[in-house]
């Protein structure tokens, strides 16, 4: 069997997210360490747009939550992913799937990583805005202001920047056809505006003992594929305030060999985009089923031809 993991960031958290995860066992230890960190009312924020995108919230939130849908997935194939990668946040949890760290550790570094990104833009109003239509240098020549926070294909982006700056830069590209979208997230991630929390989440990850992975994890920093502890280590903090190069994360995952790729988290974002620039190989959320059965079902059937 050979198929691929993609853990969904930021974003896609939602009130009716994953809604068995607390009926299934498996799913308990990874709740827990979200519950250590958010409270057990945690699905309660999700009701009110406010919390529900505070990074502190939504950062931990999305790691916890995927690495119990993923442990539940994963009892119930038995067989590990070929190959894995996580879109921005969702590093973390690709980190803790592929065993370089635990599933505690992955949520409490969600918690610094938060923590740091909010200072470094503390008293600011940045944030990320989504632009389909026009290639990246198209949106910088007209948005000279804007950065690339997350390269998605050649004409669909995600950028970085000061809130005001990126609303009337929508109003101008939206005339030109480009299709903008603000996204649920209070910071400007993956740009130049996080060069501090970058340094000091780099520090930090100095005393987080990292083991080797028992499968390839394609890093957003640069797009290819290691089991290098030390990369791995770098590439995490550099990921913060560097553009997460998520096209070719997605064009390095293609060439394991894939028969399917499955999406860890609440929302079809990743899988969405994967079928769009992959269709040979087929993508689907376990947000699409009703349990982790399911989930596992899919790839079971798909990934037995390889």
């Amino acid at each position: 069997m050979s198929y691929g993991l993609l853990f969904s960031g930021q974003g896609t958290q939602h009130a009716g997210m994953l809604p068995w995860l607390e009926s299934d066992p498996a799913c308990a230890p990874a709740l827990q360490a979200l519950v250590e960190v958010l409270g057990s009312h945690w699905r309660t924020g999700l009701q009110d747009a406010a919390p529900r995108s505070r990074n502190t919230f939504a950062q931990p939130l999305i790691v916890g939550t995927a690495l119990a849908g993923w442990a539940a997935v994963r009892g119930e194939l038995g067989e590990a992913p070929a190959a894995v990668a996580g879109y921005s946040v969702g590093e973390l949890a690709a980190y803790a799937a592929a065993g370089v760290f635990s599933t505690q550790t992955a949520v409490a570094l969600a918690v610094q990583r938060a923590t740091l990104m909010d200072a470094a833009v503390q008293g600011l109003e940045t944030g990320l805005l989504s632009v389909s239509g026009l290639s990246a240098q198209q949106v910088l020549h007209a948005q000279p202001a804007w950065q690339c926070a997350i390269d998605i294909g050649t004409d669909q982006g995600i950028y970085a920047g000061d809130c005001a700056a990126l609303r009337a830069g929508a109003e101008v590209l939206t005339k030109r056809g480009a299709l903008c979208k603000v996204l649920e997230v209070r910071v400007a991630s993956h740009s130049g505006w996080m060069a501090a929390a970058a340094k000091g989440f780099a520090a930090q990850l100095e005393a987080v003992p990292m083991v080797r992975p028992g499968t390839t994890l394609v890093l957003n920093a640069s797009g290819t594929g290691t089991r290098d502890p030390q990369t791995l280590r770098h590439a995490l903090a550099t990921q913060i305030d560097h553009t997460v190069q998520w096209a070719a994360c997605m064009d390095a995952l293609a060439e394991q060999g894939l028969a399917c790729v499955m999406e860890i988290g609440a929302g079809t974002t990743l899988s969405t985009m994967w079928n769009q620039r992959h269709p040979a190989i087929p993508a689907r959320s376990i947000q699409e089923f009703k349990d982790a059965a399911g989930a596992a079902r899919w790839i079971a059937r798909l990934g037995a031809g390889r």
